[in-house]
């Protein structure tokens, strides 16, 4: 399979072998290895969609770090109130490796 269309931390990514990608916090540490087993679609010369998972599939990944992401600002504001509030927090992220695409 060329690539594979995964779901993990709501999102959905379209990965192959060898990407790298900034996924929603996972446990484990650098290094580890982590099985994805939500996967929506393999691509490639003869694609083959799930309804809505493919079974038995999944992506093999190694986890590169866990880090933060940017700083997201949440900005709150009323017109003619006078009411203006901002706050701000930076989201964790795991970096994936991806590995195999095993059908």
């Amino acid at each position: 399979m060329s690539y594979a269309v995964i779901k993990t931390g709501g999102k959905q990514y379209r990965v192959k072998s060898g990407d790298v990608i900034h996924v929603e916090k996972l446990e484990g540490e650098a290094g580890d290895k982590v099985s994805l087993g939500e996967v929506l679609m393999l691509g490639g010369d003869s694609p083959k969609v799930g309804a809505p998972l493919i079974e038995g599939a999944s992506v093999d990944a190694e986890i590169v770090e866990q880090a933060r992401d940017k700083k997201i600002v949440v900005f709150k504001k009323r017109r003619r109130q006078n009411y203006r509030r901002k706050k701000g927090h930076r989201q964790h992220m795991t970096v994936l490796k991806i590995g195999a695409i095993n059908a």
